[in-house]
């Protein structure tokens, strides 16, 4: 049995969409026509691989951190119900109201239905499925604690979901109000002050300094304000494309990580996923060399990613995790630490989740500690900014009463 995305015309001529399973897609369009449906399109539910084909329908299949938490919650809560994989997964099915994870759903349940593994129908789908996600269900299975596994990785979806969600709303205020700055000094440098500065220079009166300097300014605004605009964008743009390239992307990373300030941000985020992705691993029975390979996709910082690799590397060769990570010096000392405790107890799974919990919290006050300075800070500096324009209008004001007196 395979999965099929179906589009097909009811009696009344509505189009309907939807997931159907059967041996062939001329079976499910027999079937289709059975139920009164006129099928237009019947296509299987196939994922892209890595190095392969995009298949039909599949490519664009993802699932967003939100869906893929709900999901995971939902399917450990069936499976700690007693019930099997494949009517776990129609369970889900049936609950689900997007069309999407409908239909990654239905391909996973072909694949069960077919005779292979959980691990195996998540693998055709490495677009909704993290190599986290199917690494750690595959350990699950083997070790007969799937429905635990689940239960760790529905928290670790949760938590990860919560985290961005902080993250997001803490810095839409200090986003909107910095865009709302530029737009108003913007207006008032394009449009206010030259309306108001054509009076002075209608009655040739000799300037200050600072309203020279802001009509000059207000006049390359005017002159070169979208040539300026677009010479940015392009920079943005370049830049963009340059980060999608090694050598590029390594070295701006690096230049991170000599910031002061960000690098302990930096460091505080990217230690945090890979020791919380490390902890669920092991936990699930993952061996500590694959769990350190699958970690180290976690890790965004293309530095700290190539330290946790060349870490690996000495742990295959007989070096304990601890000391490799300390020849590196790129981790936090509290990571470094929680992990030599861990390795000494025999209790590094356990370590590696309270690391990552205190990381994450670290990082979390460090982010509303300069989100909390940033908006008195732009407040002052828009302050400042009108100031300097009312002053040099004003001045002018100043002068010709003066000589009017």
């Amino acid at each position: 049995m395979r999965a099929f995305e179906y589009q097909a015309l009811d009696q009344r001529g509505r189009r309907k969409r939807g997931v159907a399973s059967g041996d062939s897609a001329r079976q499910v369009r027999q079937h289709l026509r059975e139920q009164g449906l006129a099928p237009i399109a019947v296509e299987m539910v196939v994922e892209q691989r890595k190095g392969e084909r995009q298949g039909p329908g599949g490519g664009r299949k993802k699932l967003n951190n939100m869906e893929l938490a709900v999901v995971t919650r939902q399917f450990a809560t069936l499976l700690d119900s007693g019930l099997t994989i494949e009517d776990a997964l129609t369970g889900l099915i049936d609950q689900a109201e997007s069309h999407r994870v409908k239909t990654i759903l239905s391909g996973v349940r072909a694949q069960v239905v077919e005779g292979r593994s959980l691990a195996d129908g998540l693998r055709q789908f490495p677009r909704a499925f993290p190599e986290l996600y199917i690494a750690s269900v595959s350990a699950g299975e083997q070790t007969g604690h799937l429905g635990e596994v689940l239960e760790r990785l529905a928290e670790y979806t949760e938590a990860k979901q919560g985290l961005q969600q902080r993250l997001g709303v803490a810095l839409v205020y200090p986003i909107l109000l910095t865009l709302v700055s530029i737009a108003i000094i913007i207006g008032l440098m394009t449009y206010v002050v030259p309306q108001v500065v054509r009076v002075f220079e209608d009655n040739d009166q000799v300037l200050p300094a600072l309203t020279r300097a802001l009509i000059a300014v207000s006049e390359f605004l005017q002159a070169y304000g979208l040539t300026l605009l677009l010479v940015l964008g392009g920079i943005l743009v370049v830049a963009l494309v340059l980060l999608r390239f090694e050598k590029p992307r390594y070295a701006w990373h690096r230049m991170i990580l000599l910031m002061p300030g960000i690098k302990r941000l930096s460091r505080s985020l990217n230690t945090s996923r890979m020791a919380r992705t490390l902890s669920i691993l092991i936990g699930s029975g993952v061996p500590l060399i694959s769990a350190l390979n699958s970690s180290a996709e976690v890790v965004l910082n293309r530095v700290l990613r190539r330290h946790l690799q060349l870490a690996t590397r000495e742990v295959e060769q007989g070096a304990t995790l601890n000391r490799a990570l300390l020849r590196r010096q790129s981790f936090p000392p509290l990571f470094t630490q929680m992990v030599a405790s861990g390795e000494s107890s025999g209790r590094l799974g356990e370590m590696l989740e309270k690391s990552a919990t205190a990381l994450e919290r670290e990082a979390e006050s460090r982010i509303s500690v300069v989100v909390s300075l940033f908006e008195p800070l732009m407040i002052l500096v828009m302050g400042v900014v009108v100031l300097i324009i009312v002053l040099a209008i004003l001045l002018p004001i100043f002068d010709l009463n003066q000589l009017i007196s």
